[in-house]
C-alpha cells in the first residue's frame, strides 16, 4: 500500500514531464546529493591542461564540464557517443574553439596516431588500445570511471537486472591491468565508495530516465509497485542512500 499516494503521484507526474539535456543534473539540486569521493577530478586534471597544446575530452556530454576548464589548449577536441548531446555540446563548445565529434562506442577514434598530449575521460567508455594510439609518446591519460557497484541498490530494490551498460568486473585493478597490457605505465590509481542520497521518488525516476543503462527497461508502469515501496521507505526515513562507486586512473604512454 502506497503511503501518501497524492504525493507519490505528484512526484511521478513531475518526473515524467521534466526533460533532461546534456549532462546537467541541476534540476535535482537539493533532491539528489552525491557525497564527495577521496580526490578532486578537476583538481587533478587542471594543472595538466595548462601544460599542453593538445587535448581530447572523451564523453563530453553537453560540454558543461569541459567549458568549466577554460582557457583550453589551442587544439582541443571532444567526443560524444549519445547523439542528443552532440548539438548541445557544439553550441556550448564551438565558441571556445572546440570541435565536437560524434562517435560510436566500440568504433575506432577518428583521430591520427600520436595526435594528443593529454586525453581526459570522465565516466566514458574507452578502448585502451585506441587511447594509446592517439597519445603522443609521454602523453597522459586521466580518467574517472563509474565502478560496477554504482547504484546497485536501485536495481535490487526494483527487482531489476544488474546494469548492462558497463563492463563486467569493472573495478580499478581490472581497468589498470587492461591499460598496462597495451603498453601504458600506470602512475596512480585510487578507488572510493561513498553514497548518493535521494530525497524523493521523483528524483529517482528522473535520474533513471537520464541514465538508462542502469535499468534498461525502466518505466514507471513496469516498476509501479517497487517504486511505491521505495516511496514508502523515503517517507519513513526521509531519504534513500545508494552506493556511489568511483575509481581514478592516471596513466602515461612511455614510448
Amino acid at each position: 500500500m502506497i503511503k501518501n499516494r497524492a504525493l507519490f503521484e505528484f512526484w511521478l507526474k513531475e518526473a515524467e514531464t521534466s526533460s533532461f539535456a546534456g549532462w546537467d543534473f541541476s534540476y535535482l539540486a537539493g533532491r539528489m546529493v552525491e557525497m564527495p569521493v577521496a580526490w578532486g577530478y578537476k583538481s587533478r586534471i587542471l594543472p595538466k591542461i595548462r601544460q599542453v597544446a593538445s587535448l581530447l575530452d572523451m564523453g563530453t556530454g553537453g560540454g558543461e564540464f569541459l567549458a568549466s576548464l577554460q582557457p583550453l589548449p589551442a587544439q582541443t577536441y571532444a567526443t560524444e557517443a549519445y547523439p542528443p548531446n552532440v548539438p548541445i555540446a557544439r553550441r556550448r563548445l564551438s565558441p571556445l574553439g572546440v570541435e565536437v565529434i560524434p562517435v560510436e562506442e566500440g568504433s575506432p577514434l577518428p583521430f591520427s596516431d600520436q595526435q594528443f598530449e593529454l586525453v581526459i575521460n570522465r565516466h566514458e567508455w574507452y578502448a585502451p588500445s585506441e587511447v594509446y594510439r592517439i597519445l603522443k609518446p609521454g602523453g597522459e591519460f586521466i580518467t574517472q570511471q563509474v565502478g560496477e557497484n554504482n547504484d546497485i541498490e536501485l536495481n535490487l530494490l526494483l527487482g531489476a537486472p544488474s546494469p548492462t551498460g558497463g563492463e563486467a568486473n569493472w573495478f580499478v585493478d581490472t581497468a589498470a591491468r587492461a591499460l598496462g597490457n597495451v603498453g601504458f605505465w600506470v602512475e596512480q590509481t585510487q578507488t572510493d565508495f561513498t553514497r548518493t542520497r535521494f530525497y524523493d521518488i521523483g528524483a529517482i525516476i528522473y535520474y533513471l530516465k537520464a541514465v538508462p543503462w542502469q535499468v534498461p527497461d525502466f518505466s514507471v508502469e513496469a516498476y509501479w509497485e517497487p517504486l511505491g515501496e521505495i516511496h514508502n521507505r523515503i517517507e519513513r526515513d526521509g531519504y534513500l542512500d545508494v552506493t556511489l562507486h568511483r575509481f581514478f586512473i592516471h596513466a602515461r604512454r612511455l614510448d
